[in-house]
């Protein structure tokens, strides 16, 4: 190792850090100043890259958990050759900037995940870790390893306080994951002063009893850097912890050590005085030390011979596993190796569309075998149990199977879903995930970023409504829908019966630019017969008509889920009562791409000289664009234990209900 180099990057990771901060007014200098050396160590030394082909397949997967912390990255990626410039730090947290305040997946060059929201990073790289070890053990022959690296993180005191890194880190030890390599910057500091006000816990023997390996030492030796990742490399059958004692905010005279380095510029005085101790040229603002530069152009050298080599083996074991490349190259473009087959069902025939979607799932693992996923604890429930393979080997993911493809989560929902994201951004891998609607709101946090990110994972969320029945209010979602639906760019479909639930599928495996909840009853309902001939066409753009009348119609049902069943009851008490009047029934599975359809297309749907009318198992948010307060039939209140048509009846969310609406209106 060339540590006086290595000391050269650092120091300049510090410069551009209390640069860009300073400038942008704006910024988190303790975490990139206090653990300088780990970068210089990562990108000089340990990890495997290309900075010319971010995507290559076989590279060191670097995640920075502690996303606060975003100059560390910057610097380093600047340093060591990636598409990111001096000009490019200058505009630290401006609009438009590669380098906004917080990593973007997307955004930024070698970039691997979206950080900032603290323990997700760490969760992503379980997801991560555990995508390396399937391709390995699918694609790896003897003799010929195409997948053979790690996954790295840095994370903070923060990521270990939330409960999201918990979940995952459990589940990462009882994998054996001992891809996964964790540097614990631990310097003992949070917004609001020292660690001990509310963490006084012994992390390294909480992950001792996750069966982890946990090592110590100090941030600033080189020697013990490598040293220690050597024994973590060397453990297989573990994840490694490296807990590195370190000083939040190294360099700054009087705020290093505090919380006042955590979150704010040092202020111009603290600056000057930082870089006069550091021996940063004080006129030269953005300073890189050269001899930071010219280390990392031969490293670049090396790591060029090291990228060459592989594509060598690459070839190599293509030329020797024809079928298994052709395999491997559909996998990364995310698509189906054939037409999917799915399940036809028969008008009248009840099914509840869990149960649909449990018979869609072996066509889509069939149509895409790097289908992968599970629920958290649910797996009856949801009905998410893949199919046998037809090899007769183990379908289940374990420490010992790696090559599975069905992941018993445990109950730990956020944790599954920040894995999923995981799994989706390492590539080659489609990932879905399963639980109860109820319980969307523990894997939010997660599934927002899924969206932003735009990873294509699928969530499968069962017992959609209050029609669940005696689990009670607590099970019963009542503003879940309408929560899920204010996400930008995540896709909520809501199918009505089981041949919606087929086309649902479809739609969300098709999908490649972001997240897909598909949404399911517990209870039985019928496939309905369609006035629309083309109507899994008119599916996709998120509405079409159920029941049509001969003439334009005088009022038109609006409804998604087991709710278009109900409007149909209602237009036959309807038209019972007046025999005359004509109504049209629209079943609306995606009410976001509805929205987003052409005026056209929503005209043809709904009639706009008809009266419209909405019934939903839920609060009523959001319906308003198309009927008027007065014609929604919602639920504004938490449900009540009790069989589900009786607690509807309670509720007074009847088919009798929706039809006096109707009925009052049309006078």
């Amino acid at each position: 190792m060339n540590i006086p180099a290595l000391q050269s990057i650092a120091l300049s990771v510090r410069s551009l850090t209390i640069d860009a901060i300073q400038k942008a007014n704006s910024g988190h200098p303790g975490m990139p100043m206090g653990a300088a050396e780990l970068g210089a160590f990562l990108y000089g030394v340990e990890l495997k890259y290309n900075p010319k082909d971010t995507r290559w397949l076989n590279r060191d997967r670097f995640v920075l958990s502690a996303g606060h912390g975003s100059m560390f990255l910057y610097s380093i990626l600047h340093m060591a050759g990636f598409d990111l410039s001096l000009d490019d730090i200058k505009a630290f947290r401006q609009v438009g900037s590669k380098c906004p305040g917080h990593p973007e997946y997307g955004v930024t060059p070698g970039v691997e995940t979206t950080t900032g929201p603290l323990g997700q990073g760490i969760a992503n790289a379980v997801g991560m870790a555990i995508a390396e070890r399937k391709m390995a053990a699918h694609f790896n022959r003897p003799g010929q390893k195409i997948f053979d690296h790690s996954i790295f993180v840095a994370a903070g005191d923060g990521c270990f306080m939330e409960g999201v890194a918990s979940e995952a880190c459990s589940l990462a030890g009882h994998l054996g994951l001992g891809n996964l390599i964790v540097y614990y910057d631990s310097n003992h500091i949070s917004i609001d002063g020292s660690t001990d006000i509310a963490f006084t816990e012994d992390v390294g023997k909480r992950f001792e009893a996750y069966g982890w390996q946990v090592l110590r030492g100090s941030m600033y030796s080189f020697e013990e850097l490598a040293a220690l990742t050597a024994k973590a490399k060397a453990e297989t059958e573990k994840p490694s912890l490296i807990i590195l004692e370190s000083v939040i905010g190294k360099g700054a005279p009087s705020k290093q050590g505090t919380s006042g380095i955590h979150g704010s510029p040092l202020g111009e005085e603290e600056a000057r005085k930082a870089k006069e101790g550091l021996g940063i040229p004080p006129d030269k603002p953005f300073w890189v030390a050269p001899e930071a530069y010219a280390y990392f152009e031969a490293h670049r050298k090396t790591l060029e011979q090291e990228y060459r080599a592989w594509q060598a083996r690459f070839e190599a074991w293509k030329k020797a596993n024809p079928e298994l490349a052709r395999e491997l190259s559909v996998w990364l473009s995310g698509r189906a190796m054939h037409e999917p087959d799915l399940p036809a069902f028969k008008t009248g025939e009840k099914i509840a569309t869990r149960n649909a979607s449990g018979k869609c799932l072996g066509a889509v693992a069939g149509a895409w075998p790097n289908f992968i996923g599970g629920s958290a604890d649910l797996t009856s429930p949801n009905v998410s149990q893949l199919p046998p393979n037809a090899d007769g080997s183990p379908i289940v993911l374990t420490k010992e199977n790696p090559d599975g493809r069905y992941i018993h989560f445990g109950i730990r929902e956020h944790g599954m879903a920040a894995i999923a994201n995981g799994i989706a951004l390492y590539g080659g891998l489609r990932p879905f995930v399963a639980t109860f609607l109820v319980f969307s709101d523990y894997l939010r946090p997660a599934l927002r970023l899924s969206a932003l990110m735009k990873a294509p994972v699928v969530y499968v969320l069962t017992h959609d409504s209050i029609y669940v029945g005696e689990d009670g209010p607590t099970h019963q979602p009542i503003e879940a829908l309408a929560a899920l639906r204010a996400i930008p760019g995540l896709k909520v479909l809501r199918p009505a019966d089981a041949e919606e639930t087929a086309v649902a599928w479809r739609i969300a495996m098709e999908r490649l630019d972001g997240p897909t909840v598909l949404v399911f009853s517990r209870q039985n309902l019928p496939v309905l017969e369609k006035a629309d001939p083309d109507w899994p066409h008119t599916m996709a753009l998120g509405a079409y008509v159920v029941q049509n009348p001969e003439r334009a119609p005088d009022a038109t049902l609006v409804a998604s889920g087991s709710e278009v069943s109900l409007a149909i009851a209602a237009a036959d008490i309807v038209r019972a009562q007046r025999p005359k009047t004509a109504i049209r029934v629209v079943s609306v599975p995606d009410r976001q791409a509805f929205y987003a359809a052409p005026a056209p297309v929503r005209d043809a749907i709904l009639s706009p000289g008809s009266l419209v009318f909405v019934a939903e198992a839920g609060v009523a948010q959001g319906w308003e664009r198309i009927a008027p307060p007065e014609n929604i039939l919602s639920i504004e209140r938490f449900g009540e234990s009790g069989p589900g048509d009786k607690v509807a009846e309670h509720l007074g969310f009847t088919a009798q209900a929706f039809a006096q609406k109707v009925l009052a209106k049309l006078g």
